[in-house]
């Protein structure tokens, strides 16, 4: 059988040809390639080298066509899961990891490299060279090759068995969410909803053979605007519900797994010798210790819980005031929020969609882009895609007209993509058998659909979304470094976020919204009254926001940082974690650890505080570019060079530093949220 898996993509720039691929060629290829490899690897073996060219270079080379049909088959299985795609994904995730064991747990390929790593210092090698070895060695360790041989065939098992348990965690949240469907029949059950959810509903109904009613699904764009606007108390709680009881006492039940996931990640890490897996996690982050996360998120803590506690007295008191509540819930919150920000700052959330047409922030993100770092964004028609809403377009140097990578965006809900948003490297920048490479880079969203009558209108959430993957986009098509494993995005964890989080302080500038906030019906461009609107909103109730992200924060350590054998009771366990965070009753039925996909499925294990830590440093960074003007070329040259090209060459820490000329300082972020 003809595999395009197995071929040199023939596509402009290399692009992966999503036009001819089928499910049933994935195995087949997999298959074929790691036969190939296990025979590179015997010839590598078997050579007594152990300069860096061999033992590093050349190895990647080896494992390229492996990486390359995993990279398309994960990105697929993200983005556009088939049934048949997800038959065969625990047979996939298990070759792969077996196949990466193979590598990292034999003593031969161990040996080379330590001989590398042993004498990195006399065989002249460059920085990001020696950051490169250095990185291979500790990963080998850190992946269990100086173990015993009955330790090592125990992480073997434990690996297969996580990579399974870890994707059978994602497919139920996935399931969950698309079984769940809330019809109403009644209008008057429709009040307060916006006209465009209203009439998306009913083309949902349409769809889902109910015309004539209105249907719900558990999809971003609908229960957010349904919690935020819908009336009917009853109704927003039988939905707040569904959502957040995806994967619990059902029959896509998580919680099984989720302790499984856990004793195995611990046993793995003490095999390591760490005393939990957040300690095995920490030692390769900013952070480096369970305690100074800690330390962090309590710094955090005790800064945001008074500005909470009298936000929820607030709507406590609308509540009873407007519709006579005693006890406000949770799936109150959002709803009386957004009549306090109405009455507080004369603002909803509402007014803005009509100024963010979707096809008009994308061309602001891109114009933002220009500004900052002279690129240009052509959309071109002749790279395969996988769906038929995803656009794809070249990316070029505006002063030297150099190719910088190619750019996809796929925006939309679809039964086959999970939730969330995100950003792939398709193809990673940097060197391909001695040749310097350009990136190939994917954002994947959730976003409003356009209606029989209307585009495609954002919310302010949805833009703040756009301009965070784009960051990460960035992150990825910038990246100016030689090798692969230290290119784009493969930094810290706790770093990651940075060049995400940043944009997304430009989204309330005039200076930015002028390039692209005008209404999709009249032209007119949006007020200096509402971009004031929106820069109030960004602090509005932002104690209570605050909380809620080190809810997640802490739960995530307590996870990782716990004797999974202590922990029998899923829902009681995550009671008792967030009940410092939690200002509303817990609602009987729900846990949202069963569907917390960042952590139980993601790469966010012991990690989840990255997005705070993330943010003191996108908090403090953007101070430096407001001193100087937001589209200052000198400031953005700075962050281009030290942040957004750099990758994990250099410590994180040197490359703020270089870029900031600091270290960062919590009270931006304290600053800026208006909790000092």
């Amino acid at each position: 059988m003809q595999n395009p898996l197995l071929e040199t993509p023939r596509a402009v720039h290399g692009a992966y040809p999503f036009d001819l691929i089928k499910t049933e060629h994935f195995l087949p290829a997999i298959e074929a390639a790691i036969e190939t490899a296990k025979k590179g690897l015997e010839k590598y073996k078997n050579n007594k080298n152990s300069d860096f060219q061999h033992v590093i270079v050349e190895k990647g080379d080896i494992t390229e066509q492996v990486d390359y049909i995993a990279g398309v088959f994960f990105n697929l299985h993200s983005a556009e899961c088939s049934e048949d795609l997800e038959k065969i994904s625990p047979q996939m995730s298990e070759t792969l990891t077996r196949f990466g064991n193979d590598i990292s747990l034999d003593p031969v390929v161990f040996a080379k490299i330590k001989a590398c790593y042993d004498s990195r210092f006399t065989q002249g090698l460059s920085p990001e060279e020696m950051m490169i070895i250095e990185k291979t060695y500790k990963s080998f360790v850190r992946n269990g090759a100086l173990l015993a041989e009955s330790e090592k065939n125990r992480m073997r098992e434990l690996d297969e068995k996580l990579a399974k348990l870890t994707l059978s965690f994602s497919q139920n949240v996935l399931k969950a969410t698309n079984e769940y469907l809330l019809e109403v029949t009644k209008k008057e059950d429709l009040e307060g909803l916006p006209e465009s959810v209203i009439e998306a509903s009913a083309e949902l109904a349409v769809k889902k053979g109910k015309p004539g009613s209105w249907c719900f699904s558990l999809d971003a764009p609908m229960i957010i605007p349904f919690l935020t606007y819908a009336k009917n108390r009853e109704l927003r709680k039988t939905i707040f519900v569904a959502n957040a009881s995806k994967a619990f006492n059902d029959k896509y039940d998580n919680q099984e797994n989720l302790k499984e996931i856990l004793t195995l990640r611990t046993e793995r890490a003490k095999i390591l010798g760490f005393n939990t897996h957040a300690d095995y996690v920490l030692e390769e982050r900013m952070a480096m210790s369970p305690k100074k996360v800690m330390d962090f998120l309590e710094e955090l803590y005790v800064k945001a819980k008074p500005h909470a506690e009298k936000e929820v007295n607030k709507l406590k008191a609308l509540a009873k005031e407007l519709d006579g509540i005693d006890q406000i819930q949770r799936y109150d919150s959002a709803y009386y929020s957004e009549i306090l920000k109405k009455r507080e700052l004369d603002f909803d959330d509402e007014m803005l969609r009509p100024y963010f047409k979707l096809e008009n922030v994308v061309d602001g993100v891109f114009k933002v882009a220009k500004k900052l770092y002279g690129l240009d964004f052509k959309e071109v028609f002749n790279v395969p895609k996988y769906h038929e809403d995803v656009r794809t377009f070249e990316v070029f140097d505006e002063e030297s007209k150099t190719f910088i990578g190619l750019f996809y965006t796929d925006f939309f809900p679809r039964t086959t993509k999970r939730g969330g948003a995100w950003m792939s490297g398709i193809k990673e920048q940097g060197m391909y058998h001695g040749k310097t490479e350009r990136p190939h880079i994917m954002i994947v969203c959730n976003f409003t659909k356009p209606t029989n009558t209307k585009p495609s209108l954002l919310s302010l959430d949805e833009v703040t979304t756009l301009y965070h993957e784009f960051g990460h986009a960035l992150h990825g098509l910038l990246s100016k470094c030689k090798y692969r494993d230290l290119s784009g995005t493969n930094v810290f964890w706790d770093f990651v976020e940075l060049p995400s989080q940043i944009m997304e302080n430009w989204v309330l500038e005039k200076e930015c919204l002028d390039l692209f906030a005008f209404h999709y019906e009249t032209g007119e461009k949006i007020s200096d009254d509402l971009i004031g609107k929106i820069k109030a909103s960004g602090k509005f109730l932002e104690g209570l926001g605050t909380l809620r992200q080190l809810s997640f924060s802490f739960l995530d350590m307590a996870y990782h940082s716990t004797d999974p054998a202590s922990i029998s009771d899923i829902p009681a366990f995550e009671a008792k974690m967030i009940d410092k965070t939690s200002l509303f009753p817990k609602v009987p039925g729900t846990s949202l650890s069963t569907a917390f996909s960042h952590i139980f499925a993601g790469g966010y294990s012991a990690g989840y505080y990255s997005y705070k830590w993330a943010e003191v440093l996108d908090a403090d960074a953007f101070e430096f570019f407001q001193t100087s003007g937001i589209f200052n070329q000198n400031v953005a040259k700075k962050f281009r060079q030290f942040i957004l090209e750099k990758g994990g060459t250099e410590h994180p820490m040197e490359l703020y530093k270089k870029f900031r000329g600091q270290e960062p300082d919590v009270s931006a972020l304290l600053r800026r949220a208006g909790l000092h």
